[in-house]
């Protein structure tokens, strides 16, 4: 394979999705072919959206991948992709009664995220504080996120090929933003997090980590995506989840996940894995 073209990224789509919720794994694009590029990938992104959406799937937002940069090493990546989310992969924690099933994951990992509810398109000229305003709600969630590649080996646009690497969200408590926007930068560049299995602390993080603050790792994407000429910008009714506040932490069956937080009033979260 050289240069990927339509019919290229079309075979790539179709391959990723076959192996979707089958617990099988294939082998990276890039061994494959070492030229396959990041460009390349997000040609495979929108043509992914178009067969999810045939078999029913309605996108409900996007995530924003690899913007902790402390993991960068871990992972051979040296910055941010992004991926969608879809009605049936994203979840609120209440509705599912704090449980989740594992069993159509592959290789899932546990990732502690910022949430944001889009009230309004944002536009990549505004500043933090006017990408605020674009926000209704807030939350603290946990996307968890799988490899459909062998060791979680890859290269950066093999994981965008991969939908992101995104398996699930579940979304903790929403919590309105309106007013004391003051406050909420603060908070949002300077908060902690301690994340949890059966109750023995894991890693601990910081706002900071990912692109320098939640809104960071936004702005970040929304400048992007104005780069982009196949996949459209954000709307208003999205939600975004911001990356990865500690180390992606794998996962089994049987274990319990908790998550809090301090210098933000965000409701504590946690989830047991079936």
């Amino acid at each position: 394979m050289t240069a990927t073209t339509m019919m290229d990224a079309k075979d790539i789509a179709t391959e990723v999705l076959s192996v979707l919720g089958q617990g099988r794994q294939i082998a990276p694009f890039s061994s494959r072919d070492p030229a396959f590029s990041l460009d390349e990938a997000y040609r495979v992104t929108p043509i992914v959206r178009q067969m999810r959406e045939a078999r029913g799937e309605k996108v409900l937002g996007r995530k924003i991948g690899f913007t902790n940069s402390t993991i960068w090493a871990q992972y051979n990546v040296n910055g941010p992709i992004w991926g969608y989310m879809y009605d049936r992969t994203v979840r609120n924690l209440d509705d599912i009664g704090g449980i989740a099933s594992l069993a159509k994951l592959t290789d899932p990992r546990i990732e502690p995220e910022i949430v944001f509810g889009l009230s309004a398109a944002p536009d990549a000229a505004m500043d933090e504080r006017e990408l605020l305003s674009c926000i209704d709600w807030l939350a603290l969630g946990y996307e968890v996120v799988q490899s459909i590649y062998p060791d979680w080996k890859f290269a950066a646009s093999d994981t965008v090929a991969a939908f992101g690497l995104h398996g699930e969200m579940l979304i903790g408590e929403r919590h309105q933003v309106s007013g004391g926007f003051e406050t909420w930068l603060n908070q949002l560049s300077s908060f902690y997090v301690e994340l949890a299995c059966n109750n023995a602390v894991v890693d601990r993080g910081h706002a900071r980590n990912v692109l320098g603050g939640p809104l960071s790792a936004l702005r970040h994407f929304v400048g992007v995506l104005a780069k982009d000429d196949l996949n459209p910008g954000l709307a208003a009714g999205e939600i975004v989840t911001t990356g990865t506040l500690t180390r992606a932490m794998p996962i089994k069956p049987g274990e319990t996940w908790t998550t809090t937080v301090s210098g933000i009033p965000l409701a504590s979260i946690g989830v047991r894995f079936s």
